[in-house]
């Protein structure tokens, strides 16, 4: 029991420190409430999706921004996606960072478009860092709470 008393300590103060450093908002607060028991993995496979899409508007945008001739309303296309994205599952910097990329769109300018580029692969390698180890916490609650009925 102290195990699992332990254990729910950890994951709310890891949870906390993901707001307070602004790595999420309060869009996954919602995102979790829309859980429950009959789907207990709903936030797991949503964020999922979002890490696999994500993925692929990322190597979308190094393509498009790789070419001779930028379709600058293409890439802007592909930032206001993942932007939307990022938005609908509380990844905040995320969605930050591509605030700035849009205006980069926006004014065709390449050298902050790829600067901005970066910038977001590195706050999506983060963020995902930050839910696997989210998830993973859960995920050895609930093993605890199944070992420790009470």
């Amino acid at each position: 029991m102290e195990g699992v008393l332990h254990l729910q300590k950890q994951l709310l103060d890891y949870t906390l420190s993901l707001f307070k450093e602004g790595y999420l908002n309060d869009e996954f607060k919602e995102l979790q409430s829309l859980q429950d028991e009959s789907n207990p993995e709903f936030v797991v496979e949503v964020v999922s999706i979002f890490f696999e899409d994500s993925q692929r508007l990322i190597n979308e945008l190094a393509k498009a921004l790789d070419h001779k001739c930028i379709d600058f309303n293409k890439v802007d296309a592909y930032v206001h996606q993942l932007k939307g994205s990022s938005s609908s599952i509380g990844a905040n910097k995320v969605q930050m960072a591509c605030i700035p990329f849009r205006t980069n769109c926006q004014d065709k300018n390449i050298e902050g478009c790829l600067k901005c580029l970066q910038h977001v692969k590195e706050e999506f390698a983060s963020v995902k860092d930050k839910f696997e180890t989210l998830f993973k916490l859960e995920q050895q609650l609930l093993e605890a709470h199944a070992s420790n009925p009470m």
